[in-house]
């Protein structure tokens, strides 16, 4: 698919996280293409998705744009999401049309540079996108020439801030000093959130676990039934 096309694609609207680990209820390839499946029904303009085999059973599901990653850990480095070109050039192969990477300012497993994995990115024709956490990481990262940022890893790095709501502050910086899409992703738990998302600029908007992991959504209702029996 021809990368404007692809963006034109997911402008201004819902890309649904359809990812699911080891140690959760729905793990499984072919639950994830039907969770994709869903989406789309319920509108959905793209798809985020964790492993090449995910990726490959999602296509073979929808049509949508679909970001694709691979969560890695490499001992003690906390960079994970897609961090090093091995799972790079995994994923070029894959059926994805975007490759997210975390683009904060953490040292990378093997000491990789992030500019190179951007230069590989974009060589193999697929979008480039930057999973950052700070306005800094954000403008580095449109320097070195990503396609795409995604505030994903705001509050998730030691030196963000721990907010419990999405970081509007920083999809506004972000759109107010870059000229590339901007998603916004990340604690994004109601369609109020996601109305002020793209009201403070976001080009377009991720939800996860709000959608997709049923015991987070069932605790949810169960805390609140916790709360009234304990008079909160």
């Amino acid at each position: 698919m021809e990368k404007n096309l692809i963006l034109e694609k997911i402008r201004g609207g819902l890309i649904v996280s359809c990812q699911a680990l080891e140690d959760e209820p729905l793990y499984s390839s072919m639950i994830m293409g039907k969770m994709a499946v869903a989406a789309e029904l319920g509108g959905a303009v793209g798809i985020r998705a964790n492993t090449v085999e995910d990726i490959c059973e999602i296509r073979k599901n929808v049509d949508l744009p679909i970001i694709g990653i691979i969560k890695k850990v490499y001992g003690n480095n906390d960079v994970y999401i897609t961090p090093t070109m091995e799972e790079v050039n995994k994923l070029i192969e894959s059926p994805c049309d975007i490759i997210a990477f975390d683009a904060t300012k953490r040292s990378r497993p093997k000491e990789e540079s992030l500019f190179n994995i951007i230069l590989e990115i974009k060589k193999a024709g697929k979008l480039a996108m930057a999973d950052i956490s700070t306005i800094e990481e954000g403008i580095t990262a449109y320097e070195l020439g990503v396609d795409i940022i995604s505030t994903t890893l705001s509050g998730y790095t030691t030196y963000s801030p721990n907010l419990q709501e999405p970081d509007y502050q920083l999809i506004t910086n972000l759109a107010q000093n870059t000229n590339i899409p901007i998603i916004a992703e990340g604690r994004i738990t109601t369609p109020m959130q996601l109305v002020k998302c793209i009201k403070c600029g976001a080009f377009s908007i991720v939800v996860g676990g709000a959608i997709t992991r049923p015991q987070l959504i069932t605790k949810s209702f169960t805390e609140a039934i916790e709360n009234l029996k304990c008079g909160i």
